[in-house]
């Protein structure tokens, strides 16, 4: 005799099975389901179920219910010898109520016999996608279905093992490497679908996880199978630029897939893809449906400097050598901001160091950049020729002398505009005793 607890159920209550040539598979369902266990044996003929009481003296009551639920069980007779209460197990699968005082236990019985897995071969099937690799089984291994004890079907799976290599993309490595991807297949039908393989392989099915607790379960394997599907790898690195006059964005690269901000935004776009992907190409468009695409990279490697204003869509796409199997990466999306371009009217110079030492204009996608800097008799001072640079007040290497300096401007925006300014510029140096700024 075999004697198995039941979860929830105290120590002293047990139900065991006798006559049985193997110990059952048990599964333990939700508890929404009512039941405390799902009993798999190989064969119910002959079979007794036992229920061991709490005592000798309490009265134990069993009931069977079908596909309808315990709400149409009905009485079945019992046979009992001390505390143990037996009942003998029909050909069919059921459920079973036991009642002893106010505790009440319910389970579901599955006779194997009925559902034998038999696996004779396996094939790849004739028609192929891109996406899935379907194969074929000749062999039997039905749906079991166990009931709650409201009569509502749930499958129990027979774990049928299917096994494949594929490729895998390492992160630390940025390759895809070989590996081993498993599926359990709860029950067969007329085909099994499972995600594409990224190389060749053969695919193992292994049946059933009854069959393999029992010391038996057969594997059938299929020939090789080539493979149709591609996948790819990206990633978009922006450089960055620490300088401290330039108008940011909240969205420089700083979130998902979307990158940008003030002009020049320099980015390198990467991609890795798996052996069959023999095209493969960066593409650039104005539009996010890609209807017209302005620059294809036929590489994997694409790095572009954005200067124009305005929203462009990049993605990567790769094919197998017919064309008919492709993968599309997901958009990344590259935002240049409108331009700006402000001019201060003071500094001080070697007053106070690293405050408002220096003049600098403040801007934003500033793509062209040509400022010149003159005294009051219309000596040049100093020449800028990008706008991230500044002026430190000096000319011949010394600091000039307080009073007014002029600047004229040209530049160029990433959204077209142009910037014909000039002004003044007056420096203010630091009276060091008083602590005030003085205009001399």
């Amino acid at each position: 005799m075999l004697a198995l607890m039941l979860p929830g159920i105290a120590a002293e209550a047990q139900v065991s099975f006798t006559g049985n040539a193997a110990a059952p598979v048990i599964d333990n369902p939700e508890s929404s389901t009512g039941l405390s266990a799902v009993y798999v044996l190989s064969n119910t003929a002959g079979v007794t179920i036992n229920y061991t009481a709490a005592s000798a003296s309490s009265t134990v009551k069993w009931m069977r219910f079908s596909n309808l639920g315990g709400g149409y069980a009905q009485d079945i007779p019992s046979t009992r010898v001390g505390n143990v209460s037996s009942v003998a197990l029909t050909s069919d699968d059921m459920g079973y109520i036991v009642d002893e005082g106010d505790r009440r236990t319910c389970f579901w019985v599955v006779n194997y016999a009925n559902h034998p897995c038999r696996l004779n071969s396996i094939a790849i099937a004739p028609e192929q996608d891109c996406l899935t690799a379907a194969l074929t089984v000749d062999g039997t291994a039905d749906r079991i279905t166990y009931y709650t004890v409201n009569g509502v079907g749930r499958t129990l799976s027979r774990g049928l093992h299917l096994e494949y290599n594929t490729l895998t993309f390492n992160e630390e490595t940025n390759t895809y490497d070989p590996s081993t991807a498993s599926e359990e297949i709860e029950y067969l039908s007329s085909e099994i679908h499972v995600p594409a393989p990224l190389c060749s392989t053969e695919f193992l099915l292994t049946g059933d996880r009854f069959q393999q607790t029992w010391g038996g379960g057969k594997t059938v394997q299929t020939s090789t199978y080539q493979p149709r599907a591609v996948e790819a790898h990206t990633s978009a690195t922006q450089t960055g630029r620490q300088v401290d006059n330039e108008q940011k964005d909240t969205s420089d690269g700083s979130s998902g897939l979307t990158l940008g901000g003030s002009a020049p935004v320099e980015i390198l776009f990467e991609a890795t893809a798996t052996d069959d992907a023999i095209y493969h190409e960066w593409q650039f468009a104005l539009d996010p449906a890609f209807d017209v695409i302005d620059m294809r990279v036929n590489d994997f490697v694409a790095q572009r400097v954005f200067t124009q204003y305005g929203t462009t869509y990049v993605r990567f796409v790769c094919g197998d050598d017919s064309g008919e199997c492709t993968w599309t990466s997901e958009t990344y999306v590259v935002n240049v901001g409108e331009s700006r371009l402000e001019c201060p009217n003071a500094f001080s110079p070697g007053s106070s160091e690293g405050s408002n030492d220096e003049w600098k204009v403040s801007y934003k996608s500033i793509v062209s950049f040509d400022c010149h800097i003159f005294n009051r008799w219309g000596v040049e001072v100093a020449h800028l020729t990008d706008p991230s640079q500044g002026w430190d007040g000096r000319y011949n290497g010394k600091l000039v002398k307080s009073g007014v300096f002029f600047y004229v401007i040209k530049a160029e925006g990433a959204d077209g505009k142009s910037y014909n300014l000039s002004g003044d510029i007056n420096i203010l140096h630091l009276n060091t005793e008083t602590g005030a700024s003085s205009l001399q």
